[in-house]
């Protein structure tokens, strides 16, 4: 039986992957999940930490799927520690799979990678430009993280990966600072600008990286459900106004309310809304082999009804 050891197991992706594969699994985070099939073992682990050296070389596992990742930085945290896990985090985890002699390392990346800008190809595909944006740094920190998985490709062959560019994931019970934008009265939007998001369901997710971790093909690939909804058809769906302003006025906007305390968020955020990745899932389904159950417009709205909007 192949010993899977999945990372960030007790986040949304890790818990769906657990009812997938079930058997030889070691399960790791910070804590343990509420609930753990028959037959999944738990191991703490601190990614930050040598956690991942000492857990690796103790269970030794022949495919590690790191999911293990900080989308949003909790409250009273910040960049720092956001590279500590997603970069330094995953850099520990690739040195203890060349250590221990792992056969394949599932990771995954992110459509962020390619980074937020005008000249980006529409749609983007696997053979593209990484450039993720120094200003954000979810999008800097994962170009850096498949830096690294490019030079442990080259460097140490014998290590498979199966490297996964993820769009935005939605599920029953999804709640983001995507999401969030969903839940306002009425959606902005850069004038000039359709903002197109791509979305994976939750389980067409779980059920790649099962595939990954299992008899699927090592690669890289863009994961998301077929076609892409601008902001018009997400108003559209969710029966709400759009709010379109110039970007200037949302710079603004941006710059005045960030030193005031009003927003997270600076300037740069225009960008994010502006210049939106769009994934090509034509690997996915032809070389990969999986063709994700359901669409974009599906995954949102299975999410947007399971929210109650």
């Amino acid at each position: 039986m192949t010993r899977i050891l999945i990372t960030g197991a007790a986040g949304m992706v890790g818990r769906a992957l657990l009812d997938e594969l079930q058997q030889g699994v070691i399960a790791t985070d910070l804590a343990r999940p509420d609930t753990l099939p028959e037959g999944v073992r738990f191991e703490r682990m601190d990614v930050t930490t040598d956690d991942p050296g000492r857990v690796i070389a103790e269970t030794r596992p022949d495919v590690i799927v790191h999911l293990a990742s900080i989308v949003t930085p909790p409250k009273g945290t910040g960049r720092d520690f956001a590279h500590a896990v997603d970069v330094e985090g995953t850099r520990k985890v690739i040195d203890a799979a060349i250590a221990c002699g792992v056969r394949r390392l599932v990771v995954t990346s992110s459509g962020a990678a390619y980074g937020y800008h005008a000249d980006n190809p529409v749609p983007l595909f696997e053979t593209d430009t990484l450039r993720g944006n120094p200003e954000f740094p979810y999008s800097d920190h994962k170009r850096k993280v498949e830096e690294m998985l490019a030079k442990a490709r080259h460097d140490h062959p014998a290590l498979e990966q199966v490297v996964l560019r993820v769009g935005t994931v939605l599920g029953a019970g999804s709640e983001n600072q995507i999401t969030a934008l969903f839940h306002k009265p009425r959606l902005l939007a850069v004038q000039g600008s359709e903002s197109p998001f791509v979305f994976i369901w939750t389980r067409d997710l779980a059920r790649i990286l099962a595939r990954a971790a299992t008899d699927g093909p090592p690669g890289v690939y863009n994961v998301a459900g077929d076609g892409a909804m601008g902001v018009t058809d997400l108003a559209r769906a969710l029966g709400k106004p759009v709010l379109r302003l110039p970007a200037w006025v949302l710079k603004t906007a941006l710059g005045i309310a960030r030193p005031l305390g009003l927003s997270r968020y600076g300037p740069e955020q225009v960008r994010f809304l502006q210049y939106r990745p769009v994934l090509a899932n034509d690997a996915l389904k032809s070389e990969f082999g999986y063709t994700p159950e359901k669409t974009s417009f599906e995954t949102f709205d299975f999410w947007r009804k399971q929210a109650g909007l």
